[in-house]
């Protein structure tokens, strides 16, 4: 796990250093093992480095001739790719091995790659930049246009803070945000930068973008000729990709819920490993909210894994939230945010690298909603309520906010099935923009890299072959991984009803609702979007489900728009943050 950034300079532009300084202090968080860069009279590369694997020979850039690459990632094909793309590289880096099948298969390499990773190559021959993101968007990856070039990077603070865009939002995206938790497509909240989107591959030569591709997902498998065909095939994609996911050179752990998809990575692991399993667990201080604790330490004592619990306060959240906020610079409002960022801060400690459980649900339609689905002749609209319906906080109703959903619902209807629409639904945004940056963010604020076994290209080509009985049956989705775990990791108790996981912001919100619904009033993008008195009773209704998790909503927002859209650093706890504007 890495920080890239760089640009491509327009005709007659030059190289503004102290521009790249700012670019490169700005991801030093994502790596700060070291730091590398190049430079050429019509652009340049930079890298920030965390060292997981090739620790003595992994310093970036890599060059092979003409070609000079830095890339944020792992690739776990590197050995067949090695063999089909020249066997002579075999002692040579493994994060080399993007730039050698380059060499080879030119704009069209990413087709033979198996990996989470954002690349980018420079090719002084043709002074081309090719800029590519893994098919999942594992890896976060983002342009901007600025008036010397057309720069890269690994999270967009980059670019704000290195002056490439001014810090505006966009209000259609900002409606978005606010009723969806996340924002879709290819542009993001900020005006002018956008994402390079997931399996995409950029060429771009003087600071315009020649050629733009797109991976599709892989063919599914022919399907299972019946249960236990399906269940052998489940188990040996599923230790195939954690084996690989496991592939460090530094110690390794993994977040482990109550749930199903972690239970099984946890499963793996410790058949996989002969030293314990080291596994961390999130609960809160409330009683009668949902604690995963106990579960998840029933689990782990079941395979003599090492357990660990992470215990989140009242008094954790109001004291940290505008740093966890201030990582979020492309905004998840997702309150998985909190408990993800305490864990990945308690995980330091021991690893740099954590397995997590993130597109189970996805692959194995583990959502009611997916339910919903499968019992549907035609596909239902998904989301088509926002946070703020009906409450009455806004002052006006927001616009377009779903547009990026319907877009992705479009795509989607090649699909055969309505379970599968809505997957692929989930696959195109829900997945990289909300679940996969909260993790990208959360855990590289404390120096961590984070692997999902569930998203990869085989684990994804054996599900989608899965019949819809295999994933959905009654009322119960992830039905072919729950038989799975029923005979691999019994303890997790597959079938068993589940308390669900939840964050009690709600009701610490309601504990603060006065002071904080006036400080909240007060700020510049609330004051914009919703009256004084709205808020305060908002606030005050916050141990409702729903009012209180627009009122999270809005908390997010406004320490948001405070850190990353007027440039203000956090300053103390939620309290002296917000009255310091």
């Amino acid at each position: 796990m890495c920080g890239i950034a760089g640009i491509s300079l327009y005709p007659g532009k030059t190289l503004d250093p102290a521009m790249l300084e700012r670019m490169t202090a700005a991801l030093a968080h994502r790596g700060p093992d070291g730091h590398g860069g190049y430079t050429a009279d019509h652009g340049a590369l930079l890298h920030t480095r965390l060292a997981i694997i090739d620790l003595a020979t992994g310093d970036q850039p890599f060059h092979d001739g003409p070609l000079t690459l830095v890339a944020n990632g792992e690739i776990y094909n590197y050995r067949e790719l090695r063999e089909s793309f020249g066997g002579e590289y075999a002692t040579q880096s493994d994060c080399e091995t993007p730039l050698k099948v380059f060499s080879r298969a030119s704009a069209n390499y990413a087709e033979h790659l198996r990996g989470m990773y954002a690349i980018a190559i420079h090719d002084a021959a043709f002074h081309t930049l090719t800029l590519s993101r893994d098919l999942f968007g594992m890896k976060p990856l983002y342009i901007a246009k600025g008036e010397s070039g057309l720069a890269f990077a690994s999270e967009p603070r980059a670019l704000l803070e290195a002056g490439i865009v001014p810090r505006r939002v966009l209000p259609r995206k900002l409606d978005e945000l606010l009723n969806l938790q996340f924002t879709t497509g290819p542009r993001t909240i900020f005006a002018g930068i956008e994402r390079v989107l997931p399996g995409e591959t950029l060429t771009i030569r003087r600071g315009q973008i020649g050629r733009r591709t797109r991976l599709a997902l892989p063919t599914p498998l022919p399907p299972p000729e019946n249960e236990d065909d399906a269940l052998d095939r489940l188990d040996a994609v599923l230790e195939e990709a954690v084996e690989l996911h496991q592939r460090s050179d530094v110690p390794y752990g993994m977040f482990l819920s109550g749930g199903i998809d972690s239970a099984a990575i946890l499963a793996l692991m410790a058949r996989l490993n002969t030293s314990p399993v080291l596994a961390f667990t999130a609960g809160f201080d409330v009683p009668g909210v949902a604690d995963e604790r106990d579960a998840a330490a029933a689990m782990a004592a079941s395979v003599g894994a090492r357990h660990e619990r992470v215990e989140v306060t009242q008094a954790m959240m109001w004291e940290n939230l505008p740093e966890i906020v201030a990582c979020m610079d492309d905004p998840v409002a997702d309150y998985a945010i909190i408990p993800s960022w305490f864990l990945a801060r308690e995980a330091r400690r021991d690893v740099k690298v954590i397995l997590s459980g993130e597109g189970g649900d996805e692959m194995f339609a583990g959502y009611g909603r997916y339910r919903t689905a499968a019992r549907r002749l035609f596909p239902k609209k998904m989301r088509t309520h926002g946070v703020f319906d009906g409450l009455d906080v806004l002052r006006h109703p927001p616009r377009g906010w779903r547009e990026g959903i319907a877009t992705a619902e479009r795509q989607a209807a090649r699909h055969l099935t309505p379970l599968k629409r809505a997957q692929m639904t989930d696959m195109a945004d829900w997945l990289p923009h909300d679940l996969l940056l909260k993790l990208d963010r959360c855990l590289m604020a404390h120096g961590i890299e984070g692997r999902t076994p569930f998203i990869d290209k085989e684990v994804a080509a054996f599900a989608f072959s899965l019949p819809d009985n295999m994933a959905v049956r009654g009322r119960l989705g992830k039905y072919l991984l729950r038989r799975w775990l029923e005979k691999n990791l019994p303890a997790a108790q597959p079938f068993a009803r589940k308390q669900g996981f939840d964050v009690p912001v709600g009701a610490w919100i309601a504990a603060q609702a006065k002071p904080l619904s006036e400080l909240l009033a007060r700020q510049p993008v609330i004051a914009e979007l919703a009256e004084p008195g709205r808020v305060r009773v908002l606030l005050e209704r916050a141990e409702e489900k729903r009012a209180g998790f627009a009122a999270w909503v809005l908390l997010f927002t406004a320490l948001w728009h405070r850190r990353h859209v007027l440039d203000l650093p956090p300053a103390g706890d939620v309290f002296s943050t917000l009255r310091q504007i």
